[in-house]
């Protein structure tokens, strides 16, 4: 089982990297481990299903364009005392073949046969197109 959720504030999957880039850097700079979390506040109740080889998805401007390995799943209670989860993250974002998605709040659970196939390097295929043409072409239609 996969998650998946809105890339809010990426303007591309290049932008979500340099993100991801960056906050290891601040991470590595002040000694602190090198692990990527996302903090979100519904704890997955299939989080056993989701911790045996899932992903998170991430939606950046209206597609399903890239992945990242999900390897641990931390239920903690804030400051303020509402509980929340820390989706720890796989540095390495894995672009995806595009999949058109409207809007949603928070995360949604991906089902395996839904999720859309890793891009491979090939010979036969596109996958030296940038990502952002690939995107507006599957937009249009004519991928």
């Amino acid at each position: 089982m996969h998650l998946l959720k809105l890339c809010v504030g990426a303007e591309s999957v290049e932008d979500h990297q340099r993100w991801i880039d960056g906050r290891l850097a601040v991470r590595r700079a002040s000694g602190q481990a090198l692990e990527l979390c996302h903090t979100t506040r519904m704890v997955p109740r299939l989080a056993d299903e989701v911790l045996d080889g899932g992903s998170l998805y991430w939606v950046t401007k209206g597609q399903i364009q890239s992945r990242q390995v999900i390897i641990d799943i931390r239920p903690f209670t804030d400051d303020e005392g509402i509980g929340r989860c820390q989706l720890v993250l796989a540095p390495e974002l894995i672009l995806t073949r595009p999949q058109p998605r409207r809007p949603f709040q928070g995360w949604r659970y991906l089902k395996p046969g839904d999720a859309p196939a890793d891009l491979v390097s090939n010979e036969d295929d596109d996958s030296e197109m940038p990502h952002a043409m690939r995107a507006d072409l599957v937009a249009l239609g004519l991928l």
